[in-house]
């Protein structure tokens, strides 16, 4: 697959979308983005090397999804807010979708996308995933993402700055640890830009940034999914204990099995790499 340029940190708020049209809803945790510049550079890093089909999770005023309509591509938006279905299939469509003429489809759904059945989706071809989406559901559209895998090259979203630290963290920062292994075992995480709260209306407490993931033919290294998982959740619930102790109900013979795996039983989950992770778990899985 190809490689999208990196923006770094964008400033210029100047452009600023009208949101009036849909409600801001705080049990849903909507903060829309307002920028059209930062919108219309998110939609482009969606690399789309080999598929046409795109599923936008909260579309909310659509001011990424007018960006997405632009190109070649058939799109299925999801959104939990009624109000915002509604707003997309009416006005949305009169002031954006007719006036494009796309041949390719455009679709807007009432749908938790957690409770998506993936596999059924585009009669199984490909596709991407975006979308400034709530924070409190970002880390599981993640591991959903990486689940489905083969059917989905690429993913680019909206994060807390924190959590997308987390995702490309590298062994021996605070960051490190569940989130960051599993993501970088089945894809390419880089972070595309930062955004401060004034990117957004109403403003989130926090400061975000939007991440990409390009999914792996193979996972980097081999190993069990469920035992990596379990044993790297394992070793960090108790991240300052030494791994003979942290992982001491994983097996009896823990302090061989980390030998074995090339690693020592003294150190603590945070000096460990994925691939030393991935050892450990072909080694317990014996």
């Amino acid at each position: 697959m190809g490689k999208h340029k990196k923006v770094g940190k964008y400033q210029n708020w100047d452009k600023e979308e009208d949101s009036s049209a849909v409600r801001a809803k705080k049990h849903l945790g909507q903060h829309f983005l307002k920028d059209q510049v930062v919108a219309r550079k998110i939609a482009e890093t969606l690399l789309l090397n080999g598929y046409d089909n795109v599923i936008e999770i909260g579309p909310g005023t659509g001011v990424l999804t007018q960006y997405l309509l632009e190109q070649d591509i058939n799109i299925l938006a999801l959104d939990l807010d009624r109000e915002s279905i509604e707003y997309l299939k009416t006005d949305f469509e009169i002031n954006h979708l007719k006036l494009l003429q796309r041949k390719k489809s455009f679709e807007v759904r009432n749908a938790d996308f957690l409770k998506e059945d993936l596999s059924t989706l585009f009669n199984g071809a490909p596709f991407g995933i975006t979308g400034n989406f709530p924070y409190n559901i970002s880390t599981q559209i993640v591991f959903k993402m990486l689940e489905y895998k083969d059917r989905v090259p690429e993913f680019t979203g909206m994060f807390q700055k924190e959590v997308a630290e987390r995702i490309i963290a590298k062994p021996g920062t605070k960051a490190y640890g569940r989130l960051g292994i599993l993501a970088q075992w089945k894809s390419t995480p880089s972070v595309v830009m930062e955004l401060p709260p004034e990117a957004f209306t109403p403003p989130p407490k926090v400061h975000s940034a939007v991440v990409h993931l390009e999914a792996l033919a193979q996972p980097r290294f081999p190993a069990p999914a469920g035992l990596l998982s379990s044993t790297v959740a394992m070793a960090f619930n108790q991240r300052r204990k030494m791994l003979r102790s942290s992982l001491k109900s994983a097996a009896p013979d823990i302090e061989t099995a980390l030998r074995d795996a090339g690693l020592e039983p003294t150190a603590r989950a945070e000096e460990i790499s994925l691939e030393g992770f991935c050892a450990l778990a072909r080694r317990l899985a014996k």
